[in-house]
């Protein structure tokens, strides 16, 4: 849809393993649980969701303080 390409990684039964860029995705949601308005789902609109997700990111970027 954006075009960006999307690869799965497939789970082997094998024991752990380190499954490649999942600490990409695991510190993306870490940051984002920091934000209140995003530990729950408050909105009714998808649109805002994804709003106040855009909103966090930009304050992570910009090293802004997290207000509750």
């Amino acid at each position: 849809m954006f075009g960006y390409p999307l690869e799965v990684v497939k789970r082997r039964d094998k024991g752990f393993e380190i499954l490649p860029k999942r600490w990409i995705v695991e510190r993306t949601f870490a940051w984002l649980s920091f934000h209140r308005r995003l530990n729950r789902d408050f909105e009714h609109n998808p649109a805002s969701s994804e709003t106040n997700i855009k909103i966090a990111m930009i304050g992570s970027l910009l090293n802004l303080p997290v207000r509750n």
